[in-house]
This record gives C-alpha cells, structure tokens and sequence, in this order.
C-alpha cells in the first residue's frame, strides 16, 4: 500500500511527536508500504521518510520546484516526483497514494487535509483520510469539524471523510 503522509517540515515542535513519526515510518516498512510525502529535509517529513528508508522502506518524495531550486530535498527519497507547485504536489499526491494520514502540521496540512476531503465529498475518489491525533494535537480541529457540523455548513457527518486516531495500533486497525 502507498500511503501519503501530510505533515509538519518544522524542526521546533515536540519530540514526541518526531518519536511517533518515527515508529509509523518503521512499522510501514516493515509491512512493506511505501511512504508518500512532501519531499522536504526538515521536521517530520524528514523524519518518517528516514525512519522508513532505514528499516529497509520504500520512499517517494512529491517536491515542488522551489524545494528542489533551494536544495531542500530529502536524502530519504527513492523515487522523486518533482511538481511545479503546491495544488501540482497535491494532485500528484492523490494520483499516487491509496491511504492519506494527518500527522501534526500546520496551515500546509490543513491545506492537504481540506483538498483530500473536499475532493472526496464530490466523489473524486474514496481514499481515507486518518488523521493521527498525536498527544492531541488535533483536538482544536475535532472541535472545528464538530461545530461546522452543528452549524449545518458540513454535508453529512465529517467522520465520514475523516477518522481519527490517537495511537499507531489505531491507525493500523483503521488502514484498508
């Protein structure tokens, strides 16, 4: 299974949650999955592409011409897929992954998540979409998913498109 993973290029956030990263991006390996991701050497990017190039995983890196220009590219990357820009990444990143999952980030991955989502609500795939609530660092979003939902403005039940985890045994009962 290819599965693409949306997260934080920032190197200053918790360390436990590079210590979580880590373990998903071995643990994939170690099923055989290949990890889809942003490309970048930073943060948690870096992070789960390393942990699963090191115990033996297959890697590709989505890279946005301006990462390549700036040499910013991961070393941890098996086959790259260089992209003009960031809808050019996502799109790419559909095309090429069976199963998404949210680690921390910020305004980047919310990108990522809502384009996942908002093309699945209109029936452009069915790919799932987990998102890893670490620590619970997504409860904020819960909370913003819950009220848009009261409000009427969320066709359906979000926990349709999106289903949420809190640990890597989660996230394993929750793959296809």
């Amino acid at each position: 299974m290819k599965i693409c993973i949306f997260c934080s290029a920032n190197q200053n956030i918790d360390p436990d949650f590079f210590l979580l990263t880590e373990e998903l991006g071995r643990w994939a390996a170690s099923q055989g999955h290949t990890i889809v991701f942003g490309g970048v050497r930073s943060g948690l990017m870096e992070c789960v592409a390393k942990a699963a190039k090191e115990a033996g995983g297959q890697t590709i890196g989505v890279v946005p011409q301006i990462i390549l220009e700036q040499g910013r590219q991961s070393d941890y990357v098996d086959v790259e897929i260089p992209c003009s820009d960031l809808s050019d990444r996502k799109s790419l990143m559909l095309a090429q992954s069976d199963v998404f999952v949210a680690l921390p980030g910020g305004i980047g991955t919310l990108d990522e998540i809502f384009d996942i989502v908002a093309s699945r609500t209109i029936g452009l795939h069915q790919k799932p979409l987990i998102v890893y609530n670490m620590k619970g660092f997504w409860n904020c979003f819960v909370t913003l998913l819950d009220s848009l939902q009261q409000q009427d403005v969320v066709r359906g039940r979000w926990q349709d498109y999106i289903q949420i985890v809190t640990s890597l045994e989660e996230l394993k009962a929750a793959l296809p």
